[in-house]
């Protein structure tokens, strides 16, 4: 596939196009060197990270990111990953309702076994997220494993119980601390080609995500 065509961004232009979107400037860091990028590698992703990297910092349990998950990410599928543009990434940061702590823990221990069924289990906690609680989570992450995937979902549970996962959902959080992302998700953090461009939070249409990378909408 081609690359679409740039467009400028101009320093004014840019900066008012993140009004009131919880936007940072750029700093120059790389994605090698941003701190919310550390163990990039590890993170459940779909695209290549060697074109533009969307890097977002998600909580299972919280509605917004439900809503960019819903809206906005399909389109950066379509429109970035697809194309062989860049990537998707995301990261857990459970910092909402007391659910997305064991969810997390859930999809870790789902991811190292399946990337697959990762996202389908992502996808399954935002569109239900009204039938989920602290008491009920792992339960219906079992039920939901086992009618959908062939994977071992009492193993599956039983490693998020026992926080088998723990260290990876630390990485995600120590991440997110070490670049003062705040707790307001979801953290969406842009680079263009591999330069870090801005961080804007909460559930930011893909229009915005666009203007930020320099892509045709």
């Amino acid at each position: 596939m081609q690359r679409r065509r740039f467009l400028a961004l101009s320093g004014a232009g840019f900066a008012s196009g993140f009004a009131g979107c919880g936007g940072s400037e750029a700093t120059g860091e790389s994605i090698e060197d941003h701190p919310a990028a550390a163990g990039l590698d590890a993170q459940p992703r779909q695209g290549d990270l060697d074109g533009h990297v969307v890097l977002t910092f998600e909580d299972p349990s919280c509605e917004r990111c439900a809503a960019f998950h819903a809206e906005t990410v399909p389109q950066i599928l379509s429109n970035l990953v697809d194309p062989g543009l860049g990537a998707y990434v995301v990261r857990m940061y459970p910092v909402v309702f007391p659910w997305g702590e064991p969810a997390s823990q859930a999809l870790e221990a789902t991811y190292a076994r399946d990337d697959a069924a990762f996202w389908s289990l992502l996808g399954h906690y935002f569109e239900n997220r009204s039938q989920f609680s602290a008491e009920n989570v792992l339960d219906r992450t079992g039920a939901f494993l086992r009618e959908t995937t062939s994977l071992d979902a009492e193993a599956v549970v039983s490693d998020a119980e026992n926080r088998a996962y723990a260290d990876a959902v630390r990485a995600d959080v120590d991440a997110a601390k070490a670049a003062e992302l705040g707790e307001t998700t979801p953290v969406v953090l842009l680079f263009q080609n591999g330069e870090f461009v801005t961080k804007v939070n909460g559930s930011v249409s893909y229009e915005v995500v666009a203007e930020a990378l320099g892509e045709a909408t």
